[in-house]
């Protein structure tokens, strides 16, 4: 059986132009934090909605960074995702 595209299954889920959230576990550390900000800010700009948080785990080991921001189309989704892959330290990927 053929899945769909990616493309497809986002645009079947997600109004676009919309609100996409990204969730990134990694590293504890500022700089993990910052990269993985920077990453969403390099593909949305610097002038973006964007809203970030961030949740340590309670041994302190890791940190979870929900990144939310309105994103325009599914490639725009894919390519915030791929930019987040490539930071170091990034353990799992929602």
């Amino acid at each position: 059986m053929n899945e769909p595209p990616i493309d497809e299954l986002l645009a079947q889920v997600h109004d676009f132009p919309g609100e996409f959230q990204f969730k990134v576990i990694g590293s504890e550390g500022l700089e993990f934090r910052t990269r993985v900000t920077d990453a969403v800010e390099g593909e949305v700009g610097l002038a973006s909605d964007l809203t970030v948080s961030f949740r340590e785990t309670p041994g302190g080991r890791h940190v979870a960074v929900t990144c939310t921001v309105t994103v325009q189309s599914p490639e725009q989704v894919r390519a915030i995702y791929s930019r987040i892959r490539a930071v170091d330290g990034v353990v799992l990927m929602l």
